[in-house]
């Protein structure tokens, strides 16, 4: 079994390319969503991803704890 590592992050470039595969309407959503908690795509669509995977994964509702909702 290949070892992985703990940290291993989507790229900028991998990113770019799994949105441009997506819809639009939700190309424009992991889009808008990404300017308005001001984190790059890629974490974004980690975070949808690990999201689906795994309920306790860290999510949207996450990513700015001190954020004033």
């Amino acid at each position: 079994m290949p070892e992985t590592k703990p940290y291993e992050q989507l790229s900028s470039t991998a990113g770019q390319i799994i949105l441009e595969q997506l819809p639009e309407r939700i190309k424009q959503a992991v889009m808008a969503r990404a300017a308005e908690i001001d984190y790059p795509i890629e974490a974004v669509i980690e975070m949808a991803i690990a999201g689906y995977l795994d309920p306790n994964a860290i999510g949207f509702v996450d990513c700015k704890p001190d954020r004033k909702t």
